[in-house]
């Protein structure tokens, strides 16, 4: 028998046109092809039949098993199924093969109700004839499962689901019926059950879930749909749209407008209708979250940009840079086209993911000035936290720009992001509703035109949509393709009662139920588009397809068009026709259809396409084809087909992904990097060499997300490796993330014996010429040195050899470091400090990172020198640029020096504001490394302006937030709770903590901190009456201050110079320390320097004692 790939039906050999539909038949033997699908499963046997046998004559029982058998088969092929076999005395049935239906569940559960109902009539037919009774007991099952080909006449199916549907027969009672989960959950709202106690099933490692039938309701759809459609009836929501257009443009702002809806609501058909409509006073931009793309994080940007700028995929650099620069103007056009050329993969990424976001927010920004500006972010829901964290970042730092972002998605989005918006003014969220009747009737009209429909006809899909409008188009598309709905002579008619059509329980099973019915030929097309996603090229369907169906390929997408499978879209490859899925849905079932054998095949044949396709391109497509490579490899690991092809391609992907994840750690993309790392070193085998580097590279980015947990499981694991290796070169690449996590998470690590660690590592890595693994260590080493100068050596050759590797990561962070060691260092005045700063401005090549730290120092040194105001300027651009960059942390940090300049303007409020803002954002973050630095600091400002009771409890709050081996807050915390203590009447425990907070400054290496001790330990002893000792601490933070032959310390005033005499400083701190000994009875006159009384009357700035209490802040903090 031949069996029609258009219908299923079965025609006799000799038959050239299928006798039930009329399509042609192949006359070619084929080869078999299976296909995945979901159906339901009915196992049904009779109970006690051996011992029926035993008692009755065999011919006897062969008629009452005869009769029961045709009776099953009757009812199951009634309900649609195929009997697949017949066991001994069970029956196995499948319901969805041939072709699948869209209540296939709700099928089968009738089906076994009814045949639960006839043997009852047959028993008594059996009882009064043959002398004996039956019973069944049935098991019905949902799931996966792999089908035979049904051109071919193969229809068997296996998978786990057929196990699960024998097995819950078993666990039955005579005359029940047992529902799997999967089942019950298609048809609930057409049964009555009884749920029974998790089953324990012969070869399921977990209980399973089952409910007893009870019940079936006649007439009732299995699952009750609460789904949603588009443009007709949304009115409402397209005004919502509009105001938030209008608004946007009238106070030129940026407003975030999110559109919720489960799938097939009408999201996207929703912004069509807007942006068509909006159009000609508008630039639109659209981009989307690929439902595969794991990593893409920026893949939305990407096709906006290549939208905007018309970049087309054979651009070389040179071309694609200039059509992105066309679109931009003013000061920053050529740093923020470079930027945005980097995302697209266009030259070495540089940037941070803060430096991205300026970036694109830049480019909106220009648009709109020119033209209102719309764009459309679809299936965001799908979206790296990263891109959502950019879209806020717009949302919230767009200025004097016409700006409204539209974001789809489904509800699932604030499961993960449940804040998504929140708290916004410039923002709307609106959930689509379901339509009405009269809507959905409407809806029928707008799809088939001005023209007569049956009202019978009407009603059906009407009830049968539920309000869902993609509902009522496939609907509609489907009753059109099965001939059931006809247009002749200007109007529709019905061909059959439309009350018989199958209702699908949920738009995924219609979905399926529509492209199982596709002639074979077009959904082989179909399925191998999906392999792509939901954009697809023609020329990679070809590639793909078998050699003799190439030349149907148009004629079969052209088909696939006109039933609304899929739509013509814009290629990303140049010269190429390219087309988008209708919706996501269709891609997703024609993908999951494939075998996994063939989807194998298929991913590593897309790959390879695409990979010579964009030979010549300056797009980076390194993560799509690193993920097509991945799952070829993947779904071969799962069917156990490991052989030395899988292993190879294994390796490429890993090879594609890890490149991929280095450059999204170069430009400081940590949650992406660490989800491409993790891929792509999961790929290579465990005694691959590579593995070490990744792992520790993989590592250092967990350190960076701040998931120090798994950093140390991974940092463990490359340490392992690389000890059963025996090579030297890879046990020192593994040591450089352990170093860190332990600078990170145990204080009271023994620095000796990293130091050791570190310079055994560096002789290793030098010894195998490995620059990149040199410029990683010595950036360690900066971490277990006790002063900036220390510091410096090791982030010079840190720079020298990641710029000799050509490692930009590395480099980067070496950079990031040297405006600190400007302001920070020993080792230099004030003058060298600017000169330095000024070089590394110069030298910033728009990476506005560095560029924000280089004016932060330049910034604290230029108020260092007396000119405050002009070092005020600067200072505040830099933190304006952190910002812009979302850079939060240093924001916050950088209150630090905002408030040292404002205490050199003699500005104590200012500096309280600083300082106080940053320590309400710490705190909202949960910050403790930097909130413990930023309490005890506000806390002296507290102190200078008499406010004891607050500068205590910010002392409790920065000793809770310091560890052990944060010196800086050690001692700081104790200098200000002593100075406290010593006014509020408890002067020995004053004492204890002052002299403590000299002991941990001594012990620091770091001259700047012992001031900061010995001025507290000076306030204490005047209060308790010991101004012989006070004068000696004051005379050796004297002797500290003026003996350096360098700038003075962070905070300290740079007009002290190198002989000690302060000059054109309003309020000098060297100064200050001789008011000091000058206000001691004892001391006067016996200060060095011949100057004091003279100075201390240019030092009295009145207060609360400011010219004669040093504060610690003051002297040397920050």
């Amino acid at each position: 028998m031949g069996v029609c790939a258009q219908c299923a039906s079965e025609n006799p050999e000799q038959a050239k046109f299928c006798l039930e539909c009329g399509a042609p038949l192949a006359s070619e033997a084929r080869p078999r092809r299976d296909v995945r699908k979901t159906v339901t499963i009915l196992f049904s046997d009779v109970v006690s039949s051996t011992e029926t046998a035993e008692r009755i004559d065999p011919e006897t029982v062969r008629r009452v098993m005869d009769g029961y058998f045709d009776e099953a088969k009757a009812v199951i092929e009634r309900h649609g199924g195929t009997v697949e076999k017949f066991i001994g005395d069970a029956v196995m049935a499948v319901f969805g093969v041939p072709v699948v239906h869209e209540d296939d569940a709700l099928r089968a559960v009738r089906a076994a109700a009814e045949l639960r109902e006839r043997l009852a009539t047959l028993n008594e037919h059996f009882h009064s004839e043959r002398g004996l009774v039956i019973e069944i007991r049935t098991g019905v099952n949902t799931g996966e499962v792999v089908a035979g080909d049904t051109a071919a006449g193969q229809r068997f199916a296996t998978g786990d689901a057929v196990n699960v549907a024998a097995r819950l027969e078993r666990a039955c009672r005579p005359g029940e019926i047992m529902l799997g989960a999967a089942t019950y959950r298609l048809v609930r709202d057409a049964v009555r059950v009884e749920r029974s106690e998790p089953l324990a099933l012969k070869g399921k490692a977990a209980s399973v879930e089952a409910h007893r039938l009870l019940e079936v309701l006649p007439g009732v759809a299995g699952t009750s749909r609460r789904l949603d459609s588009p443009l007709v009836g949304r009115d409402h929501e397209l005004n919502l749209l509009r105001d938030a257009f209008r608004r946007s443009a009238r106070e030129r702002t940026c407003h975030l407008f999110t559109v919720l809806g489960s799938a097939g609501i009408g999201k996207s058909r929703l912004a069509e209708e807007f942006v068509q409509e909006v159009g000609a006073d508008a630039t639109v931009l659209r981009g989307r979250c690929l439902a595969y793309g794991e990593g893409i994080t920026f893949w939305p940007i990407v096709e906006a940009v290549t939208e905007a700028a018309g970049l087309m995929a054979q651009d070389s650099a040179e071309v694609a840079r200039g059509k992105i620069a066309s679109l931009l103007d003013g000061d920053d056009a050529a740093l923020v086209a470079e930027r945005l050329a980097e995302l697209l993969g266009i030259g070495e990424p540089e940037e941070t993911t803060e430096e991205s976001f300026w970036a694109i927010r830049k480019l909106f920004e220009e648009l709109a000035r020119e033209k209102q500006l719309v764009v459309v972010f679809d299936d965001i829901h799908w979206a790296e936290p990263t891109f959502l964290d950019l879209v806020e970042h717009v949302a919230d730092w767009s200025r004097e720009a016409p700006i409204l972002l539209v974001c789809l998605t489904r509800p699932e989005l604030l499961d993960s992001r449940p804040g998504w918006a929140g708290g916004k003014l410039n923002a709307t969220s609106m959930l689509l509703e379901p339509l009405t009747d009269g809507e959905c009737g409407d809806l029928i009209e707008h799809l088939l035109g001005s023209v007569q429909f049956p009202e019978e006809a009407r009603g059906r899909i009407t009830e049968a949509a539920e309000g869902n409008p993609l509902f009522v188009e496939e609907m509609l598309a489907m009753l059109v393709d099965d001939g059931l709905l006809r247009r002749e002579n200007g109007s529709w008619s019905a061909a059959d009662d439309l009350a018989t059509v199958s209702v699908p329980p949920t738009i995924q099973a219609l979905v399926g139920a529509r492209l199982d019915r596709l002639p074979t030929g077009e959904r082989s097309v179909i399925e191998r588009a999906s392999v792509e996603g939901k954009l697809f090229h023609r020329e990679a369907v070809s590639e793909l397809s078998p050699v003799d169906a190439r030349p149907e390929l148009g004629s079969r997408l052209m088909a696939l068009v006109r039933k609304e499978l899929i739509r013509p879209g814009k290629a990303t490859l140049t010269g190429q026709d390219a087309f988008r899925f209708r919706h996501q849905l269709f891609r997703d079932s024609a993908y999951e259809s494939l075998p996994k054998e063939l989807r194998a095949d298929l991913h590593e044949r897309f790959a390879e396409w695409l990979e010579a396709s964009v030979a010549d391109s300056p797009l980076d497509l390194q993560e799509i084809v690193g993920h097509h490579l991945e799952r070829a490899f993947r779904y071969r690991e799962e069917l156990g087909a490991l052989d030395d092809s899988a292993r190879s391609t294994a390796a490429r992907a890993s090879e594609l992904l890890v490149a991929a994840g280095r450059k999204a750690d170069a430009r400081q993309d940590v949650s992406a990097a660490v989800g491409l790392l993790t891929r792509g070193v999961v790929l290579l085998p465990e005694d691959a060499p590579e593995r070490v580097r990744v792992l520790a590279e993989l590592g250092e980015a967990l350190i960076e997300a701040g998931d120090l947990a798994q950093a140390e499981c991974v940092i463990a694991e490359a340490a392992e490796r690389a000890s059963a290796l025996g090579d030297a070169r890879m046990e020192a690449l593994a040591l450089l993330p352990r170093v860190r996590l332990q600078t990170c998470t145990n204080p009271q690590a023994d620095v000796a014996e990293i130091k050791r660690e570190l310079e055994e590592a560096i002789r290793h890595l030098g010894k195998a010429g490995d620059d990149r693994g040199l410029a990683q260590a010595w950036l360690r080493v900066v971490h277990t040195v006790e002063s900036w100068s220390e510091a410096e050596p090791a982030v010079e050759r840190a720079l020298v050899h990641a710029r000799r590797a050509g490692a930009r990561r590395e480099e980067v962070q070496a950079l990031s470091f040297l405006p600190s060691l400007a302001v920070a260092t020993g080792t230099r005045t004030v003058k060298d400090g600017i000169e330095r700063c000024q070089e590394l401005l110069a030298a910033c090549e728009g990476r506005l990172g560095l560029e924000a730290s280089a004016l932060a120092a330049l910034g604290i040194l230029t108020a260092l020198s007396g000119r405050i105001e002009e070092g005020r300027r600067l200072h505040s651009r830099a933190r304006e640029i952190f910002l812009e960059l979302g850079q939060r942390v240093r924001y916050a940090s950088s209150a630090t020096a905002a408030a040292r300049i404002a205490v050199l303007a003699d500005d104590l409020p200012a500096a309280e504001a600083a300082l106080r803002e940053s320590l309400d954002i710490l705190k909202k973050m949960g910050d403790k490394a930097v909130l413990t630095g930023i309490a005890w600091r506000l806390a002296d400002v507290l102190y200078e302006q008499d406010r004891h009771k607050e500068a205590l409890d910010l002392t409790h709050l920065s000793e809770q937030a310091a560890t052990a081996g944060n010196y800086d807050a050690q001692l700081g915390w104790r200098a200000v709770r002593a100075k406290v203590l010593a006014r509020a009447d408890d002067p020995h425990q004053a004492e204890v903590l002052a002299r403590e907070a000299v002991a941990i400054a001594k012990g620091s290496v770091d001259l700047r901190t012992v001031t900061i001790a010995l001025i507290a330990l000076a306030d204490v002893l005047r209060s308790l009456g010991r101004p012989e000792e006070m004068r000696l601490c004051v005379h050796e933070a004297i002797e500290i201050h003026d003996g350096r032959e360098t700038s003075p310390p962070r905070g300290s005033c740079a007009g002290c110079s190198r002989s000690g005499r302060a000059r054109h400083l309003r309020v000098p701190h060297a100064d200050r320390l001789r008011a000091e000994v000058a206000f001691a009875p004892e001391a006067q006159g016996s200060a060095r320097g011949g100057s004091t009384r003279a100075e201390t009357s240019r030092c009295s700035t009145g207060g609360s004692g400011l010219a004669l209490r040093v504060s610690a802040y003051t002297v040397a903090g920050g």
